[in-house]
């Protein structure tokens, strides 16, 4: 049983300001694995205004300085890989599979943010002004549990590469996850104040972030409900607010696809991260002349898809985080049930052997309509969504027919005709072929799944302020 009771605070491990504790539950097991000291509004307050303190200073240092932090960071993290991928399966139900891929991803943020460090113009001509791109400020960083050390690092990193310092507000659930890698930033010696951390509650923690005006920007992935109230607290003092929300992310497969590669990429893309990924491919676009092939070929894939314990390397889906999110998409699976669509495969309750954990039957729905709640609200967790459609403009039209517009995938034999499809996507990103990562494109959504955008360049000049020099 593990009690975390430290914050971090103007480089240093304090003791929360907070009285209230946040039990830590096993995903798996629903056993207790600890418990976590919230802080709350004065412990926020006490880390923002180490940040603001610390930005004086930190805004001023060279590219030179800042490389070689992120550098201190990522070589801290490389120490302690098993460590991270131990955590992540342990804490939330994350797959080894998953886990290991995240942990690359989390080092591949300090290459990407070096990248910009060694390329981006901080001064720039425009017509006849000099225009210097400035550090926005402090910033307010609120992330999930979903990918909790990923976020921390994506965004941390940019942040340093603009020289803005941090307030970061995890997600209380992943308490252990936040305890380790809050000690590989300290250990890499960044001057203190550049970056906080505060466990707490999002109504409390969040929320004065979202308030506080020393805050200069709001960094800020999660549900889209929560991400709407960020918004309109931050407008109060005019933040900058940077919103990566939900989707409901169409995955269109042409009618000259390869069926035997665009189905399983379909059950990875829907089913990424135990289904509990807000870029997660739930609505499966295909061919009303290929229905009947689709359903062979993915009702055995499903079936052969490994569910269980996260900790061995040959499972695909592990548990939902909470007994909480479990019933959720219970709920949504009786949704759909209830709205007239058919299950082809999984269904209602947990897998036989798997009932002490938040387990859900990996499930594909069919005869579904998009108008149907299942096609239209974002579930998180394993439940695909099969719609048929007759011609090219229709699948385009259902596509695109979703208050989301976040990440959407395209399969096709022909990669012209791929890229024409994708190209009439409303969404940040749209996958060709396959399933990928690019550090260096920007992502973020259309519509309701979000505003602005992370990664490279554009996800860089969020946690800038042009200033023009006339004369």
């Amino acid at each position: 049983m593990k009690t975390i009771d430290k914050i971090y605070i103007d480089g240093e491990f304090v003791k929360p300001k907070g009285t209230a504790y946040f039990d830590l539950i096993s995903p798996t097991t629903n056993e207790k694995l600890g418990k976590v000291l919230l802080g709350n509004e004065e412990d926020t307050q006490n880390a923002i205004n180490a940040a603001k303190k610390a930005f004086k200073t930190f805004s001023k240092t060279t590219a030179t300085e800042r490389i070689q932090y992120l550098e201190n960071i990522q070589n801290s993290i490389k120490k302690r890989k098993n460590d991270f991928i131990n955590v992540m399966v342990e804490e939330y139900g994350g797959t080894f599979q998953f886990a290991s891929v995240s942990y690359e991803y989390m080092l591949k943020s300090f290459d990407s943010a070096i990248n910009l460090l060694n390329n981006y113009e901080f001064t720039k001509k425009m017509g006849e002004s000099e225009v210097q791109m400035t550090p926005i400020g402090v910033v307010g960083i609120i992330i999930p549990w979903n990918s909790s050390n990923g976020f921390i690092c994506s965004k941390l990193s940019t942040a340093i590469v603009a020289g803005c310092t941090t307030v970061i507000k995890p997600s209380e659930m992943s308490a252990q996850q936040t305890q380790l890698i809050t000690e590989c930033l300290h250990e890499a010696g960044l001057p203190i104040g550049v970056f906080n951390i505060v466990n707490g509650l999002g109504e409390i923690v969040g929320a004065e972030i979202s308030r506080n005006p020393d805050i200069a920007k709001i960094s800020f992935t999660g549900s889209t409900t929560v991400g709407k109230m960020i918004a309109k607290e931050a407008v109060n003092t005019m933040k900058r607010i940077t919103l990566e929300l939900g989707g409901k992310s169409p995955n269109i497969i042409l009618e000259d696809a390869d069926l035997s590669k665009a189905i399983p990429l379909a059950i990875m893309a829907a089913y990424m991260n135990s289904g509990q990924a807000c870029i997660a491919g739930t609505r499966l676009l295909v061919p009303e002349n290929k229905l009947e092939e689709v359903k062979l070929l993915v009702k055995e894939l499903v079936l052969n898809t490994v569910v269980g314990d996260p900790k061995n390397q040959n499972t695909a889906i592990g548990p939902m985080v909470s007994q909480k999110q479990y019933e959720r998409v219970q709920n949504y699976i009786q949704i759909g049930i209830s709205e007239g669509a058919e299950i082809l495969t999984g269904g209602l309750g947990k897998p036989a052997g798997l009932e002490n954990g938040n387990f859900v039957k990996p499930t594909v729905f069919i005869n579904v309509n998009n108008q149907m709640r299942i096609a239209r609200e974002e579930i998180f967790g394993p439940v695909l969504s099969i719609i048929t459609y007759k011609t090219e403009e229709e699948a385009i039209e259902i596509a695109n027919d979703t208050s989301y517009g976040l990440q959407a995938y395209v399969s096709s034999a022909d990669e012209k005709r791929a890229h024409n499809i994708a190209s009439q996507i409303s969404a940040g990103r749209v996958q060709i072929n396959g399933i990928g990562h690019d550090p260096m494109a920007p992502f973020g959504g259309f519509k309701q799944s979000g505003i602005g955008r992370e990664f490279g360049v554009l996800g860089l000049e969020a946690y800038l302020e042009p200033k023009a020099l006339i004369q």
